[in-house]
């Protein structure tokens, strides 16, 4: 891979990185609560409320969120299946550090970064590895 080409990959990572997030920050929220608001996601990313707002508008943008009738957010279909991939990849990464010898409270921690910057190769690899 060409080195301009790499660099266009992380680019377009690092824009999904922010919406996976909070995409599966809502599924969690949604999953233990039955709604996610933005004081929930202020919490969970220590970020102010005018962050979380900018945030969600362009989650709406991209069609992965709308807003519940009942206050706060819920995932469409395209934002439940990017929470539900982002989740199976940071579960695995975790694993897989874990297998690895890394103690399970790094292992989250690196795996938060991690998991939005690893091709489907190397994801494959991992998943093999684990068996």
């Amino acid at each position: 891979m060409k080195p301009a080409a790499r660099h266009d990959r992380v680019r377009r990572q690092h824009s999904d990185e922010l919406a996976e997030d909070y995409v599966e920050a809502i599924e969690e929220l949604l999953s233990e609560k039955g709604q996610a608001r933005v004081t929930d996601l202020q919490g969970i990313f220590g970020v102010s409320h005018v962050s979380v707002i900018r945030a969600i508008k362009r989650l709406e943008d991209r069609g992965l969120v709308v807003r519940a009738d009942i206050g706060g957010f819920q995932l469409t279909k395209e934002g439940e299946a990017m929470a539900l991939a982002s989740s199976e990849r940071h579960d695995l990464v975790v694993r897989f550090l874990k297998k690895l010898g890394v103690s399970e409270v790094q292992a989250e921690a690196d795996a938060e970064g991690v998991e939005h910057h690893l091709s489907k190769e190397s994801l494959q690899v991992m998943k093999d590895f684990l068996g």
